[in-house]
């Protein structure tokens, strides 16, 4: 009657590290995972720095923090056991103004109070470590990498065992006493125990596909990279002192495993889902993000935030202003446009940014609803996690 046990909607990184979870929590247990396009990690999971995060930014006690510490030494043994490139860096995190002290030392405290080794620096010891960075206090982090995320994602879909279906777009749920019935594109129908909503872009309307409201919308964030022509002027990850009240973190400069340096993310909001380019507007996709509430109430509340992000997205010289705070020699010609990626950011009815992980659970479902950075850091934990969930929704 079933085609597998536990169904996945979605083949990033955070699906298929919920499939290979479930086939080490319990072998024989039969997974199928769909995911819309060609091949795996298209979206958010191969379109980011590629950074190892420490989780010195979240809350203590939180999923993100709790996941992104533990998840950040695994996924280093994770690359190192496959043969993945990978390079445990450290990384500054920067002051550059005396306003910024206060949220720098709250972060030192926080990284100590997740067990994050911490060492905090003046200005010479700022250069010893990037001798063309300015800045008149930073922190070191000594556990944050890099890797290549669309590699870890390759890879976890070989080892999980799973059938991994791609050019699969799911189009319609239906959720039955017994189990699910889910029918992508071409007509296919996959019967399941269990049903796995890890969509990213997409999730809150698979998650209604299934019948659930949500309670969030996702609105999607670009973030637009830039590549520093000139990579010899930073030896490693550079960092701002993020802003806490938005789950961003700023400008920075990542030195990749491919030698390459990122200048980047900024945030705008996207017209499209996957709108990677400013000229992508998908006008059903746009029309429901505007018809969110939360919409309106982070343009009122956010509003000088957001018009400084559009301002960099339109200006080349006004994001170099900005990445000048950290790199002081940096020209607009030493930046090279670089891919950009979309943030999938859940949002409440009243306008809160969703700041942590968020994972529901419905009868024979489990949706996670909020996985942007660090995610993919924190990604064989929370599959172990949803794997969990998932697995006592068979016994049920």
């Amino acid at each position: 009657m079933f085609d597998c046990d536990v169904l996945v909607v979605g083949g990033g990184i955070i699906g298929l590290s919920t499939a290979y979870a479930l086939s080490r929590a319990a072998p024989g247990t039969r997974v199928t995972v769909l995911e819309k396009e060609p091949g795996p990690a298209r979206h958010q999971t191969g379109r980011n720095s590629g950074v190892i995060h420490s989780g010195i930014y979240y809350r203590p006690g939180s999923l993100k923090a709790r996941f992104a510490v533990r998840g950040a030494a695994e996924m280093v043994k994770f690359c190192a056991e496959y043969g993945l490139p990978h390079e445990v860096t450290g990384k500054l995190i920067v002051a550059t103004d005396r306003a910024e002290l206060p949220r720098l030392h709250a972060l030192v405290q926080r990284g100590r109070e997740n067990g994050i080794p911490v060492r905090e620096l003046g200005p010479a010891q700022i250069s010893a470590y990037e001798p063309h960075i300015g800045g008149i206090a930073a922190i070191h982090v000594g556990t944050t990498g890099i890797c290549d995320y669309g590699a870890v994602a390759e890879r976890l879909a070989e080892a999980s065992g799973a059938d991994v279906r791609y050019g699969a777009r799911v189009t319609a749920v239906d959720r039955r006493p017994w189990g699910v019935a889910v029918r992508t594109a071409d007509g296919t129908v996959v019967r399941a125990r269990a049903l796995v909503n890890c969509a990213g872009l997409h999730c809150d309307a698979v998650a209604r596909l299934a019948g659930d409201e949500p309670g969030m919308r996702i609105v999607p964030f670009r973030g637009e990279y830039y590549e520093l022509t000139r990579p010899e002027l930073v030896r490693g990850l550079v960092y701002p002192v993020p802003d806490p009240a938005f789950p961003f973190l700023g400008v920075h400069l990542t030195r990749g495993v491919d030698g390459g340096v990122h200048v980047g993310p900024n945030a705008v909001p996207a017209p499209a889902r996957e709108g990677y380019g400013r000229l992508v507007v998908r006008p059903g996709e746009l029309a429901g993000t505007l018809a969110w509430p939360g919409t309106w109430a982070i343009a009122r509340r956010h509003w000088r935030y957001g018009a400084g992000e559009l301002r960099r997205s339109l200006s080349k010289a006004a994001f170099t202003e900005a990445v000048r705070r950290l790199l002081p020699e940096v020209r607009p010609e030493d930046l090279r446009a670089a891919p950009a990626g979309v943030r999938a950011q859940a949002v409440l009815r009243d306008g809160t940014l969703v700041d942590d992980f968020l994972i529901r659970e419905a009868p024979r479902t489990v949706h996670v609803l909020n996985a942007p950075s660090p995610a993919a850091t924190a990604s064989l934990p929370i599959g172990r996690e949803v794997a969990r969930r998932a697995l006592a929704h068979l016994d049920g």
